[in-house]
C-alpha cells in the first residue's frame, strides 16, 4: 500500500537534472488495476536532451517488486508495455531512451551531424536513467523499496537488459533477455549483406524463389534434432544443406538457376570480407528469408528492398547522409562500413562484454532466449556471446547465474512455425527468489482458434529435445533431452 499523500508528494519529489512531469491517479477497470502514473524527464546538461520515463505504481495490488520493460528496433520503451506487469501487480517503468518514436532521426542534429549524446541516451544512459528515477519513485511511494528488480525485453530490450547487467550490475536482480541485439553494430551492418550479395550479381531473388528453397531445406532436413516430421528443423547447428541439390528446383517463378542458389549460399554463409575471412553470421538453415532479402518488381523490373532499419543505420549512423543510395554498396564499400560501424560504436551500442562477473558475484541472474528461426538477429550471434562468457568465467560459474534457450522454428521475439516459449519471465523469478535453476521451458503451439495443438520442451543450450519414439509427438511428455549442437565460433 502506498504511504499516506504519496502522490502529492510524488510531485514533489527532487532527484538530480529529473523532473516529474506529471502525476495521475488512474481509477483503473475491469482489466487494469487502480495506479498512480508517473511520468518524469531527465537531462544531462549541458547536452540538452530529453530522456522520458514512465513508471507506473499498483494502488492496492503491489507485490514488492519492480519490472522494467524495454524497446525494440529504435524504439527506446513504451508505456504501453506496462499494462501487463501493472496487472500482474509488479511497479513498473519504461523509458524513451531520449528520443520519440521508433524511427532512427535522432542520430542526426539540426545539422546533420552526428547527435552522440541522443546516441548515448538509447544506448545505455537512458535505461539507466530510467532505473535510478523508477527504483526513487516506488520508494517514495511505497515507503519502501523494491524487493525485487527484474528487466523484461526482446531485441533492442534484450540487448538493454544485458548491457544494464554488464554496465550497471547493481540495477537489476533478474534480466530476460529474448532475441538480444548484443551485438548491435556488427548485425545491423550484416542484415544488408544479402542485399549486396543480389546486387554483385545483379541476380535478384523473387519472394517465390526464396519460400520454394527454404521449403526444401527443412523438408531435407526435419528430422535432424528432433526426430519428428513436424515443419521445423529441430537442431540447425547440427544443419550443413547441400544447396547445389536445389539447382532446378521448380517455383511459381521458374525453376531455382545456379546463380540463384550461389546467393543462397551466400547469405547463408554471412557477411565475409573480400578475402574470405569471417564478418559476421549469415542465415541458419530453416530461417525465412522474408525480411532482409526483400525484392520487389519496380517498372517491370525485380529489384532489391532492403530492410528500412539498415538503410536508417548506414545512411544516418554511418554516412550521416539521409539520402543515402543503397545501391553504390560494394564488397568493398560494405567492408569499411562493417569495419567503422563496429569501431564508431561498440563502446556505446554493443552489449556484447563477456565479463559478467559483478552481476553474478551479487547474485544477479539472466535468462536468455532466441527463435532459432530468427530472421533479423542471427541467433549464432547470441550463442557465440553465451560462449565467450562460458570462457572467460567458466562453465560451472556461468551456469550458476546465466542460462540460454533456442527456441526452433520461432522467429523474431515469437512467431514462426514452432511452437512458442511460455513461462520465461516466471522462470527467472523463481530463480532469483528461490533458487530454481531453470533446466527446461514450456513451448506451446496453437492453432487459429486458439487452441492447444502441440506442447514441447526447451532445453538449456546445448541441450534439444528428442521424441523418444514412443507416445504422441504433439505431447512434450513425449520428449527428452538430447545433447545438441555447440557453436563452433570461426576464427577472427
Amino acid at each position: 500500500m502506498p504511504v499516506p499523500g504519496a502522490s502529492s508528494r510524488l510531485s514533489t519529489l527532487s532527484l538530480p537534472h529529473t523532473t516529474v512531469d506529471s502525476v495521475v491517479d488512474d481509477p483503473g477497470d475491469d482489466t487494469t488495476p487502480a495506479s498512480c502514473r508517473v511520468q518524469l524527464t531527465v537531462t544531462h546538461p549541458p547536452a540538452g536532451d530529453r530522456v522520458t520515463v514512465w513508471v507506473h505504481l499498483p494502488a492496492e495490488t503491489w507485490n514488492g517488486r519492480l519490472q522494467a520493460r524495454g524497446g525494440g528496433g529504435f524504439l527506446g520503451g513504451s508505456p504501453d508495455s506496462l499494462l501487463e506487469p501493472l496487472r500482474n501487480g509488479y511497479a513498473c517503468a519504461a523509458t524513451d531512451a531520449g528520443h520519440p518514436g521508433p524511427s532512427a532521426d535522432f542520430a542526426l542534429d539540426a545539422r546533420g551531424r552526428l547527435d552522440w549524446q541522443a546516441i548515448r541516451d538509447f544506448g545505455h544512459v537512458g535505461v539507466h536513467d530510467m532505473t535510478v528515477a523508477a527504483k526513487a519513485v516506488v520508494t517514495a511511494y511505497y515507503g519502501q523499496p523494491p524487493a525485487f528488480s527484474y528487466f523484461h525485453g526482446c531485441s533492442t530490450g534484450g540487448r538493454q537488459g544485458l548491457m544494464a547487467a554488464q554496465r550497471h550490475p547493481a540495477d537489476y536482480d533478474g534480466v530476460l533477455s529474448g532475441a538480444p541485439a548484443i551485438n548491435f553494430p556488427k548485425m545491423q551492418v550484416g542484415q544488408i549483406w544479402g542485399q549486396l550479395v543480389m546486387l554483385e550479381r545483379r541476380n535478384p531473388v523473387s519472394a517465390a524463389k526464396f519460400e520454394a528453397a527454404l521449403a526444401a531445406i527443412v523438408e531435407a532436413h526435419d528430422l535432424v534434432g528432433d526426430g519428428v516430421r513436424d515443419g521445423v528443423i529441430g537442431d540447425p547447428l547440427a544443419v550443413d544443406p547441400d544447396l547445389g541439390a536445389l539447382v532446378g528446383l521448380p517455383t511459381p517463378d521458374g525453376p531455382l538457376t545456379e546463380t540463384d542458389v550461389e546467393v543462397l549460399r551466400l547469405i547463408g554463409q554471412g557477411p565475409r570480407r573480400r578475402d574470405g575471412s569471417f564478418l559476421w553470421y549469415g542465415l541458419a538453415p530453416g530461417v525465412p528469408y522474408a525480411g532482409l532479402h526483400d525484392t520487389a518488381v519496380v517498372d517491370g523490373e525485380l529489384v532489391g528492398q532492403p530492410f528500412v532499419f539498415d538503410l536508417w543505420w548506414i545512411g544516418l549512423f554511418l554516412e550521416q547522409d539521409p539520402a543515402w543510395d543503397w545501391r553504390t554498396l560494394t564488397r568493398e564499400s560494405f567492408e569499411a562500413l562493417f569495419d567503422r560501424s563496429v569501431e564508431m560504436y561498440s563502446a556505446v551500442l554493443a552489449a556484447d562484454d563477456p565479463d559478467l562477473s559483478a552481476f553474478a558475484d551479487r547474485g544477479g541472474r539472466a535468462l536468455v532466449w532466441h527463435g532459432a528461426a530468427d530472421f533479423g538477429i542471427p541467433f549464432q550471434g547470441t550463442v557465440d556471446y553465451y560462449e565467450r562468457v562460458r570462457a572467460r568465467l567458466g562453465a560451472e560459474r556461468t551456469d550458476e547465474f546465466l542460462r540460454l534457450f533456442l527456441a526452433p522454428g520461432v522467429g523474431h521475439c515469437g512467431g514462426g512455425g514452432g511452437p512458442q516459449p511460455t513461462g520465461q519471465f516466471e522462470a527467472l523469478v523463481a530463480w532469483v527468489e528461490h533458487g530454481t535453476a531453470p533446466e527446461e521451458l514450456l513451448a506451446v503451439g496453437t492453432g487459429a482458434d486458439g487452441a492447444v495443438r502441440q506442447t514441447r520442451p526447451l532445453y538449456a543450450y546445448p541441450g534439444v529435445a528428442r521424441w523418444t519414439g514412443e507416445g504422441d509427438p504433439a505431447d512434450a511428455a513425449a520428449f527428452t533431452r538430447a545433447e545438441g549442437t555447440r557453436l563452433v565460433p570461426p576464427a577472427r
